[in-house]
């Protein structure tokens, strides 16, 4: 199987354009209607997908994505749930990275072995595992390298040229930078700060730079995507499924697929209207 996140990179780079990373919850606001999302987010413009892991105690996440992990545990979302979901949206796409975005906790009890291989097995990518400084991943990293899996670091505007070797070691995929100090959903992303920080981790690395955290909005979106190699969109998804749900609406993922339209024609435009 050739490398999808590679595959998916090229083909954006060829168009002259970033890539649109749209994050959910497995399982939000139920196992049923989340793989509907999951289904129609590539015909909605989402190049890459970061699906998350539920858990019980996501510190890195605002309350957008702490209610979505709620919502999930509530319906008794697990991780092998995760992986079967994944195995039947991989029945009618075999060509959208999926990238797993969590916790090492549900991993450590899932077993690593175990865990890397029946995602590679299911047709996911890689992971990006918040909590799992480059020091302390070493019960995870020889299981991904045996099963080919992407393990995806994350640098934050307080990772100094000091530490970034440490975390670009043993990095692939892509490289995503955390654009606002905080958790998911906090703050705004400024478009200039971005520009800098990419420059300087693309003097770093040749990894892709995604960059999320501070993403809500098209226009938001736009701008990052003028500079990035991807953006990341999570907790405006997450919010807007949470509104529908307590509403109790019948068409979330309508919503969500008309939801990330809107950003994937802003990512794709972007460049064009910079170059105007």
């Amino acid at each position: 199987m050739s490398d999808r996140l590679a595959t998916r990179f090229a083909a954006c780079a060829a168009e002259s354009r970033a890539a649109l990373v749209t994050f959910i919850t497995a399982g939000d606001p139920d196992l049923a209607t989340s793989a509907q999302i999951l289904a129609g987010l590539p015909a909605a413009g989402a190049d890459i997908i970061e699906l998350g892991m539920p858990f019980t105690d996501p510190m890195a996440d605002g309350p957008a994505i702490q209610r979505g992990n709620i919502r999930s545990l509530g319906g008794g979302t697990t991780l092998k749930d995760l992986i079967a979901m994944v195995c039947t949206f991989r029945e009618t796409d075999n060509a959208t990275p999926v990238v797993l975005m969590g916790y090492f906790n549900p991993i450590l009890s899932f077993g690593p072995e175990r865990f890397a291989a029946e995602a590679k097995a299911a047709g996911i990518d890689g992971c990006i595992v918040v909590d799992l400084p480059p020091e302390e991943a070493a019960e995870l990293v020889p299981a991904l390298t045996a099963h080919g899996l992407h393990l995806v670091r994350l640098a934050t505007p307080t990772t100094d040229a000091a530490r970034l070797p440490a975390v670009l070691d043993g990095a692939s995929g892509f490289l995503y930078y955390v654009s606002v100090a905080g958790v998911t959903g906090a703050g705004s992303a400024q478009a200039g700060d971005v520009a800098a920080a990419v420059a300087r981790l693309k003097a770093a690395t040749s990894l892709p730079i995604a960059v999320g955290f501070g993403v809500r909005t098209p226009d938001q979106a736009a701008a990052v995507a003028r500079c990035a190699d991807a953006v990341v969109v999570g907790s405006a998804i997450v919010d807007a499924i949470g509104d529908a749900a307590e509403a109790r609406a019948n068409d979330i993922p309508a919503r969500v697929a008309a939801q990330v339209s809107a950003l994937a024609q802003a990512v794709r435009n972007a460049r064009k209207e910079q170059a105007a």
